[in-house]
């Protein structure tokens, strides 16, 4: 069998939905044994979300459950229970890492606090996931993606050709300043533990982890003195070598040749050699009359003919022009398949792999 980075690992996983299990499932798929622990009640409320027919005839949990679960154990634990909660200080003196995604004061009412899960087992390390963080004045508020990314500048940056917000289907703020922040901070803290004999609190802001990956809004602060509306900064719309353009077709394709030489390559591939040196890297404005009316025609010249032509056209070209594909069509490339981002379960269902490669 074998062996990941984290094998040995033990991890008690008291947390629901989305943050807390992605970070457990990133550790699980890295190697770690992650134990779920769910109430008696209903469990993890992310087993009635999205449920389909198909779950619902085979009494099975919704895939969003599954897929972000399916590489953990699983017990229920009544943790107002006496005996229950005898059970899980049990299962802690075994344990390397416990994380949980409670409002601050749950554990502490529950008699399960990090003060005294950590004087029980001071090795431990024990990590809260909440959407504002352990302390400060909105630490008791609830909080879910959409209000992470509304307070952290983020969702002010996603706006259509009115400005009105747009909601992103990816939650940023759960898998992001969520999941991954919590997972590398639960890694590091296992490292000091490991050479220190002594663990600790590991505190995730779901919030400031969105906060702190606004880097070119926070770029455009510094040096504008404002946040940039679409069509104004280099990476929103800004510039037309980095754009989106769509086909006679109506299929979109998303030109990335923010460098010079991948630029250069694009305009030799559509013949217009005389639009070489109009990049912002030159000396075009960013946002300006230029930029915006050379957008306008590589509009034009995109939507001159159908997919297929474009398709074949880029193939050769290096100048990072891909189709903006559904996930449904990503789920059939031969990238993903070669790079083994996919695993089938027993009934044939297709399920996303970690992106984390180790040899």
């Amino acid at each position: 069998m074998k062996s990941f980075p984290l094998s040995g690992l033990k991890v008690l996983d008291l947390t629901r939905l989305l943050p807390g299990p992605v970070c457990t499932w990133h550790l699980a798929s890295m190697g770690a044994d992650v134990l779920k622990i769910e109430d008696k009640q209903g469990g993890d409320y992310a087993r009635q979300f999205f449920l389909s027919k198909e779950d619902t005839e085979h009494n099975e949990p919704s895939v969003f459950y599954r897929a972000i679960n399916h590489n953990k154990r699983n017990i229920k634990l009544n943790l107002k229970d006496k005996l229950d909660k005898e059970a899980f200080l049990e299962l802690i003196r075994g344990a390397d890492l416990v994380i949980e995604s409670f409002r601050p004061t749950v554990m502490d009412k529950l008699g399960l606090g990090h003060e005294v899960l950590l004087s029980l087992k001071p090795s431990l390390v024990y990590c809260a996931i909440t959407g504002y963080g352990m302390y400060g004045p909105f630490k008791d508020m609830a909080c879910h993606d959409i209000n992470s990314l509304a307070l952290t500048g983020v969702l002010d940056q996603f706006r259509d050709f009115d400005a009105r917000p747009i909601l992103p289907n990816l939650q940023i703020a759960d898998l992001l300043g969520g999941g991954v922040c919590a997972a590398m901070g639960c890694l590091a803290a296992l490292w000091r533990a490991k050479s220190s004999g002594l663990g600790g609190v590991v505190d995730v802001s779901m919030t400031d982890g969105v906060l702190a990956h606004n880097l070119t809004a926070q770029v455009a602060v510094h040096s504008r003195g404002r946040t940039l509306m679409p069509f104004e900064d280099l990476l929103n719309g800004g510039v037309p070598c980095y754009n989106l353009y769509s086909s006679a077709d109506g299929a979109w394709f998303a030109l990335g040749a923010l460098e010079l030489k991948f630029w250069q390559n694009f305009c030799i591939a559509v013949n217009k050699p005389e639009w070489s040196d109009k990049h912002w890297s030159l000396g075009q404005e960013v946002g300006g009359k230029d930029s915006l009316e050379l957008r306008d025609q590589i509009q034009r010249l995109i939507g001159s003919k159908e997919k297929s032509h474009w398709l074949t056209l880029f193939r050769s070209a290096d100048c990072c022009m891909t189709p903006v594909l559904s996930l449904a069509e990503s789920m059939q490339l031969p990238l993903f398949k070669e790079r083994n981002m996919f695993t089938l379960d027993e009934q044939g269902k297709s399920w996303i792999k970690s992106p984390i490669k180790f040899s």
